[in-house]
């Protein structure tokens, strides 16, 4: 070190080295159970430059520093629910949040300049690295999950103001929902097996896994609620469909580098357009059928 650093650079300086040691540990961590040669390599190469990044900030201040422990188990325990990918973008979006930081310190610290290079070059290398499982069946999940808050969501709203009865609702969409599940994985296969794809199992199950869980999502509000309270259970109802596609959207958004705001609005006002129109048809029905329940 040539001069006396700042306060402030000092200061910059000894957060990136805990930064830097503690990413290091997770790329270790994650490289341990993540699936593929090519994927383990490349994580342990990060994990390596990391480390050697915290060696060089460690020059400058003299401190040896343990991982943040708390961090290090958030994120690995993320890859493993949510997948390596989405939890290792996701740490790389607060490295490049950190780009700012590097020009404080391209005056007073001259290696600040090779270590932002590098930093680029992860994200690069990651983009170019990660090949997960999951995310080559991203449409299938996205086929199910639509279809499940576009057809189920208008089908219970328009059984709200039909039937008026929590329970029947329920009833009514755990029928539908359940029959749709199988139809939907079930045209995913064949449409798979028509490409004449190997994964056309997989493509199904990933298909019928998200339909039933959103069917199951979405009727339990009317299964909390008593009977009369058909109205707060369609409010509900309304919120976990928000809730869902903010979070599948957030999901695939970080996993795939998509931008989150478009997204959610269009599959929002998607589920939210045939909720009202199939909310409207219920009530219609109900008037011109003379249906008193």
């Amino acid at each position: 070190m040539s001069k006396e650093l700042s306060k402030q650079a000092l200061a910059i300086i000894k957060k990136m080295q805990q930064n830097e040691l503690t990413e290091s540990v997770i790329y270790a961590k994650i490289a341990k159970f993540a699936k593929g040669d090519h994927n383990k390599e490349t994580l342990n190469r990060l994990s390596a430059e990391e480390a050697a990044h915290y060696e060089i900030w460690k020059s400058y201040t003299g401190i040896e520093m343990k991982p943040q422990k708390l961090k290090a188990f958030k994120y690995a325990f993320m890859a493993r629910v949510l997948g390596f990918t989405f939890a290792v973008k996701l740490m790389e979006k607060g490295e490049r949040n950190a780009q700012g930081k590097y020009e404080l310190l391209a005056q007073e610290v001259e290696a600040s300049v090779h270590i932002r290079e590098q930093e680029e070059e992860h994200e690069q290398a990651l983009l170019g690295m990660l090949d997960e499982e999951r995310l080559h069946y991203v449409g299938s999940m996205v086929l199910g999950l639509n279809d499940a808050l576009v057809e189920l969501a208008g089908s219970l709203a328009g059984f709200s103001f039909a039937l008026q009865n929590t329970r029947l609702i329920a009833l009514s969409g755990l029928i539908v929902g359940i029959s749709a599940t199988f139809s939907m994985a079930s045209s995913e296969f064949l449409s798979a097996k028509s490409e004449g794809r190997k994964d056309a199992f997989k493509s199904c199950a990933y298909t019928g896994v998200a339909y039933l869980i959103t069917v199951i999502l979405l009727i339990l509000p009317y299964l909390l609620f008593s009977a009369t309270m058909y109205i707060p259970a369609l409010l509900c109802m309304l919120g976990i469909i928000v809730a869902i596609i903010a979070g599948f959207t957030y999901y695939t958004s970080v996993a795939n580098d998509h931008k989150f705001l478009p997204h959610f609005l269009e599959m929002f006002l998607i589920s939210l357009g045939v909720a009202v129109i199939s909310f409207v048809v219920g009530i219609l029905a109900k008037k011109f059928l003379g249906i008193d329940l």
